[in-house]
């Protein structure tokens, strides 16, 4: 069987308005002092493509506009509504005010396998992910209603961010549609 790939023409976009206007998926992002404005296009990037409300850009983060930013998220900056913080902790407890629930992508104690976790429908959630070196703060991690962490098998026990973003939003779709 040939396979063809579609012209861009044919993916049926919508536009950065379309998407702003479209009904919430309940999802928010919030970036704990992701310093490489790479990794923060990457974060826009992917959370376009999975339909995200808004990112929270929170501490030392980089912010756009930036040539950077711009180079991965390829015009999803645009698209995505944003705000910046300067506190992750801050912020963490206005959205919880605003009804979500908090949960930091973590590995912690009393973390809870993503493989193992069913996000329920109708429920709003605001997923952290921390800094390349750092991770996520300990106050956010406090203020979190749970940790999650994606299993792995290597000798390393991390992913770039901007990887961890991509499968944690990946399950959520899986989960949620």
């Amino acid at each position: 069987m040939k396979d063809r790939k579609l012209l861009n023409v044919e993916l049926r976009r919508i536009t950065p308005e379309q998407y702003r206007a479209r009904e919430a998926s309940g999802l928010v992002i919030v970036l704990d002092n992701v310093r490489s404005a790479l990794n923060v296009g990457s974060a826009f990037r992917t959370a376009d493509a999975f339909g995200v409300d808004r990112i929270m850009l929170c501490g030392i983060c980089a912010v756009p506009p930036s040539a950077e930013i711009h180079k991965s998220a390829l015009g999803a900056e645009d698209s995505v509504p944003w705000e910046h913080s300067d506190s992750a902790h801050e912020t963490v407890l206005r959205l919880k005010e605003e009804g979500y629930t908090m949960i930091s992508v973590e590995q912690t104690v009393h973390s809870v396998k993503l493989d193992g976790f069913t996000p329920e429908k109708g429920r709003k959630y605001a997923i952290v992910f921390g800094n390349e070196v750092e991770g996520v703060g300990q106050d956010v991690v406090d203020a979190s209603d749970m940790a999650l962490e994606v299993p792995q098998s290597g000798i390393k026990h991390s992913l770039n961010v901007s990887v961890c973003i991509g499968v944690v939003l990946w399950h959520f779709r899986l989960k949620l549609t």
